[in-house]
Parts: structure tokens; C-alpha cells; sequence
């Protein structure tokens, strides 16, 4: 009974030490450059988000956050650098859509997007818009929804990859339009939408941030926008339920992720903070420059959230028979 008694004390005494030196960690933390994976190109919505937060955390921690794009593969080639890094607190991910496609979308990943992650906070969203080359025939969504039917495989669309979010919501779309478009992918959304404003393919779905200088200069045309209500930099642009495509549940959001293992102290400190950044007017404003949402959502909350969007994905791609590889 003795011997039993001491190794439980022993036990106790290591588990308060071991809290303890965790609660001292998150107190430090960071007290060196914390590395932020975007996993796809520069110049993308999740780049221009990624970048600011990224910076809003390197103000408010006083160490930098140095953003490393890692494209490629629809996202997993960055995420698995994440997945394997030291759990530390010191290397995180931004992630988007994709995320929780991918493990329906691919036959194997080298990771299991949801047991070697630990939820931050989800950031915010923004709405898709529906663009098109204007050198088209068409000044509306039904218009070009017809003269598509009219040319089966005949058209393109573009997107920065294979298990990209444009790919995933322009099939979403053309499953729900009864369309037959030819995939075009590209290494990058800057190069995918200046191909669509060259006339070398047809149209473009993405966030409004990613369209939006393009659609300022008229070198692409938007149709529609995603989403139950119009968007406020581009408010002539109907919804899609607005001129009869309903379903077009379709909208990116962006959030960060940590390694499994990280400590929680650490995670609730980044969740504080990335909260509070997200409550600030200036980036609320920033946001909705970029044509984007603020809509925190902590931990608990933001994996749940994951788990419906998986869900959501899963059963798209699975009708579709989409794969990548």
C-alpha cells in the first residue's frame, strides 16, 4: 500500500511539474520567429489573408510571424510539413476549403487531416464569384449557363490546382448548372484568372478578393456571387439563388491549424489574441477591402465546423467521382 501511495505521489508531482513548465511556456511564447505555412502560391486569397494576420500576430507578440509559401498538390505537400513539424507552437498552418476535401479527394495522404492537427481559431469568409471572359456573348449567369449547354466540353475553366478551392466550387457549380466544362489547373490563381482575362479559357469561380482587380479593370466579367446576399465592393452582381442557381453553397474561409501535441496553453493564447485581432475596426476594414468576413470562431467551435465541411465535400466528391492524385 505504501509502495502504491508513492508512486502515486511521484506521478502527481511530475504532472504539476510538467503543468507548470507548459504554463511558463505559453507565458514566453513566442520567444523566436513562429513560421506560418500557406500551403499554396503567393498571390492567392489565402496569401493575402495569411500575410496580414501573420503580421497582426508579429505586432501583438512581439516576434516575428514569417509566412513560407508551400503550393502544391491542392494544399497537402505545406500541410504535411506541418503535420510532421515539432508541436511546439512554433510552426502553424493556414488553412482553407480545401482542407477538408482533400481526404475524400485523395486516395492517400500522408497525413490525417484531422488527428495531426490542433484547431486555433477560424478567421473569417468570403463569397465566390462567378467571372467570365468578357469577350463572351453573355451579360448574365442563365445567359452563360445556355450558351455552355449549348457547347458541351467545348468551354474551360481555370483554377490553381487540382483539389484547389476554385476546382472543388466551379464543379460544385457545374454540377448544379447541368454543365460539361473542360478543367484547366495552374500552379497559381494569379496566372489561372489572367488566362480568363487573355480569353485562353472561359470562366473563373473564386473569392472576390482573388477577381476583384481584374473585375475593377473590366478584364473579367462577373455573372454572379455566392452566398445569401450580395457583396458590398461589387453590389450590381446578383446572387446566384438571385437569378435561379440555388444550392451555390460555396463560400472559402480561412483558419490556422497547429500540430497535434501542441501545447494548449499555447493554443488558447494564439486563439485569444487572433480573437482580438479579429475585433479590431482596422481589420474588419482590411477584410472588407479584400472582399472578405471576419467570423472568429475559437477551438471547439472551428473543428466542429471542419467536421460539417468535410461532410459537405465528401459527399460532392464522392457523386462526381472526383480524384486526384
Amino acid at each position: 500500500m505504501l509502495r502504491c501511495s508513492s508512486r502515486i505521489l511521484r506521478v502527481v508531482q511530475f504532472l504539476s511539474v510538467a503543468l507548470a513548465v507548459a504554463s511558463a511556456s505559453a507565458q514566453d511564447y513566442p520567444s523566436r520567429p513562429v513560421r506560418v505555412v500557406i500551403p499554396f502560391s503567393p498571390g492567392g486569397s489565402n496569401d493575402i489573408i495569411g500575410r496580414y494576420v501573420s503580421d497582426q500576430l508579429s505586432k501583438r507578440l512581439g516576434a516575428p510571424f514569417v509566412v513560407d509559401n508551400r503550393g502544391g498538390a491542392g494544399g497537402t505537400m505545406g500541410t504535411d510539413i506541418v503535420a510532421k513539424a515539432k508541436p511546439d507552437g512554433y510552426t502553424l498552418l493556414l488553412i482553407s476549403t480545401p482542407h477538408t476535401a482533400n481526404s475524400t479527394l485523395y486516395k492517400k495522404l500522408a497525413y490525417n487531416p484531422v488527428t495531426d492537427f490542433a484547431p486555433i481559431a477560424r478567421l473569417g469568409t468570403a463569397q465566390q464569384v462567378i467571372s467570365v471572359y468578357p469577350g463572351l456573348p453573355v451579360k448574365t449567369l442563365p445567359e452563360f449557363i445556355a450558351y455552355a449547354k449549348a457547347r458541351p466540353g467545348q468551354l474551360n475553366y481555370v483554377s490553381s490546382g487540382v483539389g484547389s478551392s476554385q476546382h472543388l466550387v466551379t464543379e460544385m457549380f457545374t454540377h448544379l448548372a447541368g454543365l460539361k466544362l473542360m478543367h484547366v489547373p495552374y500552379k497559381g490563381a494569379g496566372a489561372a484568372l489572367a488566362d480568363v482575362a487573355a480569353g485562353h479559357a472561359q470562366l473563373s469561380i473564386g473569392t472576390v478578393t482573388q477577381a476583384l482587380p481584374l473585375l475593377r479593370g473590366e478584364r473579367m466579367r462577373p455573372l454572379a456571387v455566392s452566398g445569401a446576399k450580395r457583396q458590398t465592393v461589387v453590389p450590381d452582381v446578383p446572387t446566384a439563388s438571385e437569378v435561379g442557381l440555388n444550392g451555390f453553397d460555396a463560400d472559402n474561409w480561412w483558419g490556422f491549424l497547429a500540430p497535434a501535441g501542441t501545447s494548449p496553453e499555447i493554443i488558447q493564447k494564439l486563439s485569444t489574441v487572433l480573437a482580438d485581432i479579429l475585433s479590431k475596426p482596422e481589420t474588419i476594414k482590411k477584410l472588407a477591402e479584400e472582399s472578405a468576413t471576419v467570423a472568429y470562431m475559437p477551438p471547439d467551435a472551428f473543428a466542429k465546423f471542419m467536421e460539417t465541411e468535410t461532410v459537405k465535400w465528401a459527399k460532392l466528391i464522392q457523386q462526381l467521382k472526383l480524384q486526384a492524385e
